[in-house]
This record gives structure tokens, sequence and C-alpha cells, in this order.
């Protein structure tokens, strides 16, 4: 057969076996997934508003970019655009286009977070059942929408929940693509995988090469074309990617914002310096800070600071991912099964090594960008073993799946042992005892009792992290270094120092800033006495009040809605000089100078009652935090480079300079400086 006759034949094989499109708006679908979506909006939206302001830094900035369209384009931290956040805006854009149609508060900021999980669980269900029926796609939505992690990051402003809807949507690109060999398909999985770029930089990336092998090898057509729809595919991301990146590095630095987190006011540096290989390395950049996540190794996603996160059902994607590809080893290669366990089991395996291994910051919640994965790994490998039950091997699998995930369970359970106890004996002793039941249960067994026991297995396999979950999103959520799930004060962690080593995780201030309570944390502990004092004619300048750290400035912009300038940034060493800080007060561009907090004004400002202060937070009066690294910054990018001791030696040579220059007055409890009236020469 010639080669234009094989590529007109496999075009109409793909165009008479293509299934079609579900249609979610439609009944056909039925009640599974109703009740899919209904589960995860329950989850996702019950009583949103008591996160508050969540991470106060993204809070910051979604206020100001409902103040300014610069800051909107930017991600600037105040409406007067002295610097950015140290992310790319467009999980900002969400949150901040809900806020300017809403009237910003904390459930409109959180509102765009929760409809993107639900839409995500949408999409994955979609996805799945495509190629593996309504029962793969209703587990897999169930243990997507029931992960811990994933539960805390959908009510929560950070950019994850961005970041995992569109890699979902990548996904499910790429699946539509490996059908007919589509281009236009998989150039929109490469365009969605550019615009997550775009919520949470390089991290969007590592599922790349999985991708493209999985597209190289399962789809249809010649090697040819397969790589050259593959470099369509990177046209398309880096073209969603790039064109902000192209707008701010063209944009004349002086009339846009310090690129914070930056140490030469560079996007490109930002990229692969503090959110590219910083990340990897733990270089010298401020990414290579503490891990907040235990000692990098093999185990890592087992430990007392991420176990109970993500890792509940490891165990069983991972038996699922392997015996999938020993049985679909001799399969024709365009198989769809091993297709989607490339796909699914590649975006697995490629995060799970990052996040183990890596040496730079990777905070707990990171994990959520492995839950996608690992949902369609347990839905689809149980849904595959179960259907051939009649096999003593599927069967043993299976049960192995879920025996696994007991175990395990109760080892997550019992490093909280005062935390419903009785769940983890239920736990273990109910998915042992279904684990052999479905092992032993021949190919005659009645329905009646197959049905018991694929309810049995489901309801026990998931019951440990769906309690988890209701934890989560039954206690107020805040700070920068939030976890799911109730705290874990001592854990044996395998990857903290070997099972039964008792990794420590301090309760009270190390730990996550999860509340005992439910109470809202919508107001910050800002005195009202200074915040009226901040906005007295504070519409005569630039920015009603500068202070040295992003704690303070956050606190008072969210109390009072006016523009602080955080001159630290959220390192604590992006500061600018103080020439330029003295020439800008001369100009009459800052009003008052406000005592940095550290963590805010009051020590918390606007942790929820009961809420821990973010993990990593610096002392009170000091700039910079924990392991802050990096060059010395300057505004405009003109600075010379140094260390994080000299940025912060700038903050303090700015602090020394308003103390010796102006009158101080204490408001609150808190020390403010008018820059307008300078002190008396003596």
């Amino acid at each position: 057969m010639s080669t234009a006759s094989a590529e007109i034949g496999w075009r109409q094989r793909a165009r008479t076996a293509r299934p079609q499109a579900i249609d979610l708006g439609r009944a056909r679908a039925g009640a599974p997934l109703a009740a899919l979506l209904a589960l995860a909006a329950v989850l996702y939206l019950w009583g949103l508003s008591r996160n508050g302001f969540a991470n106060q830094y993204y809070a910051a900035a979604v206020q100001a970019g409902t103040h300014s369209w610069k800051a909107f384009l930017f991600g600037s931290l105040d409406p007067s655009n002295y610097i950015t956040v140290d992310k790319p805006p467009a999980s900002l854009w969400m949150m901040e286009l809900s806020s300017r149609l809403l009237g910003f508060s904390s459930f409109s900021m959180l509102l765009p977070q929760a409809l993107e999980g639900i839409a995500a669980v949408a999409l994955l269900y979609a996805t799945v059942r495509r190629w593996f029926g309504k029962p793969a796609a209703v587990l897999s939505g169930l243990v997507l929408a029931l992960t811990p992690v994933t539960a805390l990051m959908f009510r929560f402003n950070n950019p994850d929940a961005f970041l995992v809807l569109l890699l979902v949507l990548a996904a499910y690109g790429l699946t539509r693509a490996l059908e007919g060999g589509s281009t236009r398909w998989l150039a929109l999985a490469g365009t969605a995988i550019g615009f997550a770029f775009l919520a949470k930089m390089m991290q969007a990336f590592v599922i790349v090469p999985a991708f493209a092998l999985a597209y190289l090898v399962a789809a249809p057509g010649s090697v040819r074309r397969r790589i050259w729809q593959l470099a369509v595919a990177g046209g398309a991301l880096v073209t969603a990617a790039g064109w902000w990146v192209a707008l701010v590095e063209l944009w004349p630095a002086g009339s846009r914002p310090y690129i914070g987190g930056s140490t030469d006011n560079s996007i490109l540096q930002l990229i692969f310096g503090y959110n590219g290989l910083d990340r990897i390395s733990g270089g010298s950049g401020p990414g290579g800070g503490p891990s907040f996540s235990g000692t990098p190794g093999i185990l890592r996603l087992f430990n007392s600071e991420l176990g109970g996160q993500i890792s509940w059902l490891l165990p069983a994607a991972a038996i699922a991912l392997v015996a999938g590809l020993v049985w679909t080893a001799r399969r024709p290669r365009t198989d769809r099964t091993r297709a989607g366990l490339l796909i699914w089991g590649g975006w697995f395996v490629m995060t799970a090594a990052v996040f183990s291994f890596m040496s730079g910051i990777i905070h707990p919640y990171y994990t959520n960008m492995l839950a996608p994965a690992l949902a369609v790994l347990v839905g689809v490998g149980a849904t595959l073993m179960w259907q051939r039950r009649a096999h003593i091997q599927a069967r043993l699998l299976l049960g192995g799946m879920l025996a696994g995930s007991a175990v395990w369970a109760f080892v997550l359970l019992d490093r909280v042992p005062a935390w419903h106890p009785w769940l983890r004996t239920v736990v273990l002793a109910g998915g042992l005892g279904t684990a052999l039941a479905i092992v032993l249960a021949g190919a005659r067994a009645r329905r009646s009792a197959l049905a018991a026991l694929a309810t049995a297995g489901v309801t026990l396999g998931l019951a440990a992290p769906a309690a988890w979950t209701l934890s989560t999103v039954s206690t107020a959520q805040a700070g920068q270094n939030v976890g799911a799930g109730p705290a874990v004060a001592s854990a044996g962690g395998v990857g903290a120092g070997g099972l039964g080593a008792g990794s420590q995780r301090a309760a009270s201030f190390g730990g996550r800033a999860t509340a005992a309570t439910g109470s809202p944390a919508t107001a910050t502990t800002v005195s009202r006495t200074l915040v009226s004092l901040l906005s007295s004619g504070s519409s005569r300048f630039k920015w009603a009040a500068a202070t040295t750290d992003w704690q303070t400035a956050a606190s008072i912009e969210l109390a009072g809605g006016k523009a602080v300038m955080a001159i630290g940034g959220f390192s604590g060493v992006d500061g600018m000089t103080l020439a330029r800080f003295e020439a800008l007060v001369a100009a009459g561009k800052i009003h008052y100078f406000v005592s940095g907090g550290g963590r805010g004004l009051g020590g918390g400002g606007g942790l929820p009652s009961g809420a821990r202060p973010p993990f990593g937070a610096p002392p009170l009066g000091f700039a910079g935090g924990p392991g802050s690294q990096g060059g010395l910054r300057s505004q405009g990018g003109r600075g010379s480079q140094g260390g994080p001791g000299a940025g912060r030696q700038k903050s303090s040579q700015i602090q020394s300079w308003v103390a010796s220059h102006f009158r101080a007055v204490t408001v609150g409890g808190t020390t403010v400086y008018d820059l307008t009236q300078p002190k008396a020469r003596a």
C-alpha cells in the first residue's frame, strides 16, 4: 500500500470511528453527572466566605485590579502600580472580573475559584467518558472532587485552581486530537497549557513532555505528520504564553510596575529564575528558600507535610498504571487504553518526580496539580479491572488497590490520633475485608452481591480522603502555607525522617493556617483610626502610605482600599534605593510611612479567629521572609546586585531616614510618619 493510500485509510477510519462529543448541557449525560457536579458545588461553594481574604497577598492584588486597569494587566500589588505580585496575572483576572461585576468582597473574589473547580470536575468527566465510559468517568470525577488539596485550592485565591482547570482542558484537547489526528484539537491543548503558564509560569510545562510523548506514540498518521502537528501545538503554546511576556518586556520599564520576585526588573529573569530553575535546584534566587514540604526524595509525597494532601490513593494509582501498561504492551500503537495511560500516567509520573526531588520552594498545596491524573488512573484502572473481574489476576489487582489504600489511609489518619479515631479502624477493617471479598468473588457471583461489593469498595476507598476534605471545607483557611485537613503536629512521615521517626511540625506556628472555628476572615486587624488617618487627603497622593513589607501593605489596602507601597515586595528585598524613595517623597507622591509589622498589622492581618499566622512569616519589624534570596533590586531595574541582606539593608536605611526626618505618631498601636511634616531642626 502506498503512503498516500495509507494516509487516506486512517483518515476514513478516524471519521467513522470518532465518537460523538458529549454535550454537558443535554439530559443524556444523565443523573450521575448532575449528582457529581452537585457534590462539587456543595464542597467548593459551601461557606465560601469563611475563608475571608484567604491569601492577602493575592487578595490585595485582586482589589488593586478592580481600581486600575493597569494593575489588572500587570498583576500589581497596589492600584498605583509600584510592584507586581511574583506570578503572572491570569488567575487574578478571573477574580478581578468577578469583583468588578459583583463588587469586591471575599465571596466575589473566591467565586471564580470555586466555579473553576466545578468546571474541572465536569471537564474531567467528559474527557474520561469519551474513551472509558460513564462508570470510569463518574469515579474519576468523584476522586478529584474528594481529594483534600483540591477542595482546599478551589476555595482559595492562589493561582493553582486556574492552573489545574487549564491543564485538564489541555488533556481534553489532547484526547480529542488522538481520536482522529486532529491538528486543531492538538493546538487547543497547546493553547491551554500556554495560558496555564500565565497562571503559574514554569509549573504548567511539567506535563508537556508526557503529552508530547503520548501524541507521538499513539496518534494516527505518519511520523512526519505527528512531528509537524506537535510543532504546530508548540507554536500555539508559545503564542498563548508569550504575548503577555512580550508585552511586559516591550513596555517601558519606567511606566510599568516593578516585576516582583525578579532580580533585575525583568520578566524573563522571573520566569527562568525565581519561578523556574530556582524552584528545581534551590539556587540562590528567592525560589531557593525553604521547601515547606520536607526533605526531597522518592518518598516525599508520603511524608507528614504532603501525605494528607494528595497521597491517599497513590498506591492504588501506581498499581493501576503499572498493570495497565503491562496489559496493553502488545496492543496496536494507537490503542486508546494505552494512549490514555500515557496521557494521565505521564502527567502523574512527571509531576510526582518533580515534586519529589525539587530542592527549591514547594508548598504542600502545589500537589493539587497531581490530583486530576491520580483521579483518572484510579477511576479508569478500577473500572477496567472490575470489568475483567472474571480473571483472578484482575481481582487480585483490584483487591490490592483497595487494600493498599486502606492500609495507607490508616497510617495517615493515625498521624492525628485524636481526630475521629474510629474512622481509621473502620477504613482499615472494612477495606481489607472488602478487598478479600473481591478477590474471592467468582465470575458466577450474584449481581446484587457484586453491586454491594462495588459500592463498599468505592465507599471505603474514599471515606478517609472525603473526611479530610470535609474537615478542610468546614474550617476557615487563610495564610501563606495552607494545607488540607486537620493539622498534623507530629507524625511519622516516611519522607520526613522515616516511618515512626516523628517528623515535627510546629502546630502553633509552622503548621497550616487553619482555624478551629468557622468564623469569617473578611476583616483585617488594622484599626479604624489608622484607616481613617491614611485616607485623609489621600486623593492628592499617588500612595496613601509606604511600608517595608507586603503583609502590612496588604492589610492596610484591604481595610481601606487605598494604595500602599510595599517597598520590599514579597521577598522583602525588592525595595528601591533610599535616593529613589527620597525623590518620591520630595515630589509629594507618598503621604505616610507605616512601620512594618512583618505579618501585617495586628500580627495576623485578616486571619480567621483561631487561625495560625502564615508559615514562614517574618518576625515583627523584619522586612525579609525566611530564606529570602536573590539580588539587590531597585526601581527600574538599575540597582546593583546583592544578597537578601543588602535588600533588607535598603529597607532599614529608608526606615532610619524616615524616623530621623519626619514626625512620628502612634495610631492604633502602630507608628506612623507623616511625610509632609518634617521634624523641626534643632
